[in-house]
């Protein structure tokens, strides 16, 4: 059961409680009241119930409207407050109204309410809680300390997302067993850090992802921040190497302190083969200087350490040399999916479609060579073409359609344009069917 003024109610008294509670920290709050009175890095006492940050916590545009008629609350017109005249009666009218599922997804109220009702439990509410390294204000707190206005083209290089901002999930991922493994063995490392720092098992937690492009590369980095609500810190190596070549190796330094001061986090270093191509090339002396400070610093950074996951991904891995293949101490292969994944994809993608007798199999079968992110924009273009029909229903045969029209584009990639003038021809030295090798970044 919810309600504008049950959620009211439910602020206020977090709120006083966090308040007089001292033992209560951050991590107590549950993250939606944390972001509005995060400030300068912590969560400052007293609590302040005004209107604005009643609405700004609980979504309600008019929080006061919603608890004017109860007898235990009051306003005041000059500062704005909205605070309990009676918190007793307070407790008593909320109590009635909820059950023990949620105070346990509050472990401020959990505390208070732990000896007076079953099934409430302050620390599995606090281990459940999401944590204070996977909100956003702590991100940007911890960002603004360490750049000033000279460091903002650094901030260009490093993309930083909080786990709720990553919109994909491993729900939306089709794995191979070999995948799923890995993940479970990465996972289970994180979860058992003491112990493996206790037995000295340092070396762990540095993945290298290898696979064509679309195969769910970036995915899978990105969906594992979100399920381990850790912060995700995505770098391409080719544009912190060739952005600013005065200022290459310091920008290296400057992203591996990025995910030690946000850790525990994930570090994707996406395009490592471009490690490789600079090693072996003849590539201005301040890259080379770059990519040596690189390999330092991923020999220097630890999952059981510095709490900083380390993935790579590159679609080229015949180009990588020892030096770096060394660097990992795990290798998660991503191939072009078989007919069975390609129909479990299927499944994944159309799962919000409506679909007249859809055979994800039939539609796999067409569709060989293709990768995760191909087949999306296959239906992608199912289903606007079934728009300019002015349908939302699908059927079989607009897929059969969509996927050979995407074979036609897909060829159409072979060919150079001439003279300016919109005139094509083949292309002299590329494959005319076979290759599919879309770099698509949010499916990658």
């Amino acid at each position: 059961m919810s309600s504008p003024e049950l959620d009211v109610v439910e602020f206020l008294l977090t709120a006083a409680v966090y308040t007089d509670n001292r033992d209560l920290d951050e991590r107590d709050l549950p993250p939606r009241y944390r972001r509005v009175f995060w400030s300068e890095g912590e969560v400052e006492r007293p609590l302040a119930t005004t209107g604005n940050t009643t609405a700004a916590a609980t979504g309600i545009d008019r929080p006061w409207e919603a608890v004017s008629g109860l007898m235990f609350t009051e306003r005041d017109d000059f500062s704005g407050s909205i605070d309990l005249t009676d918190r007793e009666m307070a407790q008593s009218w909320y109590t009635q109204r909820v059950d023990a599922d949620r105070i346990q997804g509050n472990p401020t109220l959990a505390s208070h309410f732990e000896a007076g009702m079953d099934g409430v439990d302050y620390q599995s509410a606090r281990e459940t809680n999401r944590p204070v390294h996977a909100d956003r204000v702590w991100i940007d707190s911890l960002l603004d300390e360490m750049f000033d206005e000279d460091d903002e083209e650094m901030l260009d290089l490093v993309d930083v997302k909080a786990p709720e901002e990553v919109e994909i999930t491993m729900d939306d991922l089709v794995l191979t067993q070999d995948q799923e493994d890995e993940i479970h063995k990465v996972v289970k490392a994180i979860e058992h850090r003491d112990y493996l720092a206790e037995i000295g098992l340092r070396e762990i937690g540095k993945l290298l992802f290898v696979g064509p492009p679309g195969t769910g590369k970036t995915s899978v980095a990105r969906a594992l921040a979100r399920e381990l609500d850790l912060p995700f810190v995505e770098v391409k190596l080719s544009m912190i190497t060739s952005q600013y070549l005065g200022e290459t190796a310091k920008n290296v330094d400057k992203t591996f302190e990025v995910a030690k001061r946000l850790s525990p986090c994930i570090l994707f270093m996406d395009e490592f083969d471009f490690v490789a191509k600079t090693r072996s090339s003849d590539e201005h002396a301040a890259i080379k200087r770059a990519v040596n400070t690189l390999l330092k610093s991923i020999d220097e950074v630890s999952l059981i350490q510095d709490d900083v996951l380390l993935i790579g991904a590159t679609n080229h891995p015949d180009q990588l040399d020892a030096a770096a293949w060394r660097r990992f101490d795990e290798i998660v292969n991503f191939p072009k999916p078989d007919a069975g994944m390609r129909a479990d994809i299927l499944d994944v993608v159309t799962r919000r479609m409506e679909i007249d007798d859809f055979d994800p199999h039939e539609v796999a079968d067409l569709t060989e060579g293709l990768t995760g992110s191909d087949l999306r924009l296959v239906m992608r273009e199912a289903v606007l073409d079934a728009l300019t029909e002015e349908r939302t229903t699908l059927t079989q045969a607009d897929l059969r359609r969509a996927v050979e029209g995407f074979e036609e584009r897909d060829n159409l990639k072979n060919m150079d344009m001439i003279d300016g003038e919109g005139s094509m021809i083949a292309g002299d030295g590329g494959e005319t069917g076979g290759g599919h090798d879309h770099d698509h970044a949010h499916d990658d």
